[in-house]
């Protein structure tokens, strides 16, 4: 065995696993792709202070989770623990918003790390799809990557998903909210660091999962009773674009995650058989964002969905993926010419789009037909000494158990037929 392991908290992706996960990156970000977002990728570390800013100095993410790190020549750098910011940030250098096309549409696909407690759905290590609609408000914006993420899960076969929905206000009628809800916090019985957080942002108090908070919670006012005339419009445009679209939703009027940007929509997608770690997905506006990290005003909507959770919420639904055979053709050569002649008809079936393996090391046919049935390959190529002498290869078909014969010049050609 190894002297090392994975480091806590992380895990490795390995095959046939691994498929599953390819498949789920592949099924997110299709309905992006096909609406006009284009791919974006950012560095694995960022300034530590893109995510201060950004994310929220008083959020948990920045005050104990993030991974952070001194370069030898001083700067303070964070494993990116989030991608919002790094894409705004990413769009903002490149003067994507300057080209005159807005809203500038992006996704990405990539890991990112959190210093939290390792438990079932929630690692240091994790994996996702996002998607940002930058410099643009509109509330079919909102309405349109809710709808995204809705079908690329339904095209996974997930259906056991619930969508939660709210409105965080803005700047012009959030301060009245967040006073309300100061005066109603300052007289509960809060630890030390839930009462600081009421000071700075408490919103983030409704946000604590722990049952001796949300107990005391009953009551507490609600954005929704504290809405301007213009964010009770844009969110109800919203609701109605996705009740036209025929997508179902819960309005939740707690529903504020984790991350002090948001404003406006915010939503998630949560899978009752995933335990306490029920969030699989979820977004909102950012409108402020942009000028937070030094930039102009760029209204803004973006999801992230978790790759590891909707596998997880998957298997919870005991839903198989359709997933390309890894191998449709395993050769099996005897003696030296054959395995020469047979590496380039594998050569050239896979240039031709078949999925061809050989069996290498110079195994026995007993032995190398062991990996064949292994493989999951549809059909097994043998060759051998007097195959060649005769100009013919052998098909088995691994499935019926049939073997027939065929001229050497046509294996290409007709492997190619069958299989499709």
């Amino acid at each position: 065995m190894s002297t090392f392991k994975a480091p806590k908290g992380t895990y490795d992706l390995l095959p046939p696993e691994s498929a599953d996960f390819l498949a789920v990156r592949e099924a997110l970000a299709r309905p992006l792709r096909r609406s006009g977002y284009g791919y974006v990728e950012t560095p694995g570390f960022e300034n530590v202070e893109l995510f201060a800013r950004g994310v929220g100095e008083s959020t948990d993410i920045v005050t104990k989770e993030m991974y952070t790190l001194t370069t030898k020549g001083g700067d303070e750098l964070a494993l990116r623990p989030e991608g919002t910011a790094s894409v705004l940030r990413a769009a903002l250098e490149a003067n994507l918003h300057k080209a005159g096309n807005l809203p500038v549409k992006l996704w990405y696909s990539g890991s990112y790390y959190r210093y939290e407690r390792p438990q079932k759905g929630r690692y240091r290590h994790f994996s996702q799809v996002g998607a940002e609609a930058i410099g643009a408000e509109d509330p079919a914006l909102d309405a349109e990557l809710i709808l995204l993420a809705h079908d690329a899960y339904r095209s996974l076969g997930l259906r056991d998903f619930r969508i939660l929905l709210n409105s965080l206000g803005d700047k012009r009628c959030r301060p009245a909210y967040r006073a309300a809800l100061q005066e109603f916090l300052r007289g509960l019985d809060l630890d030390e660091d839930t009462r600081a957080r009421i000071e700075i942002n408490p919103l983030r108090v409704l946000d604590d999962k722990r049952e001796s908070v949300q107990r005391q919670l009953t009551g507490a006012p609600m954005m929704r009773d504290h809405l301007c005339e213009e964010c009770k419009t844009f969110h109800e445009e919203v609701r109605s674009l996705l009740t036209d679209a025929g997508v179902a939703f819960q309005d939740d009027p707690r529903l504020v995650r984790g991350l002090d940007y948001y404003t406006r929509t915010t939503f998630e997608f949560v899978h009752d058989g995933l335990g306490s770690q029920s969030a699989v997905g979820g977004g909102g506006r950012y409108d402020g964002l942009s000028e937070m990290i030094g930039g102009p005003a760029l209204p803004s909507v973006g999801w992230a969905l978790g790759v590891d959770r909707t596998v997880l919420a998957l298997r919870a639904e005991g839903v198989e993926l359709e997933l390309p055979a890894a191998t449709e053709v395993f050769a099996v050569p005897i003696g030296e010419e054959a395995r020469r002649r047979m590496f380039a008809l594998v050569t050239e079936l896979r240039r031709e789009g078949v999925a061809a393996d050989l069996a290498y090391g110079g195994r026995s046919m007993k032995n190398a037909m062991k990996s064949a049935n292994r493989s999951g390959a549809r059909y097994a190529l043998l060759l051998g000494e007097r195959d060649l002498a005769e100009g013919v290869a052998q098909f088995k078909d691994l499935h019926s158990g049939e073997q027939t014969s065929v001229s050497l010049d046509r294996v290409v050609a007709e492997l190619t037929a069958k299989l499709r």
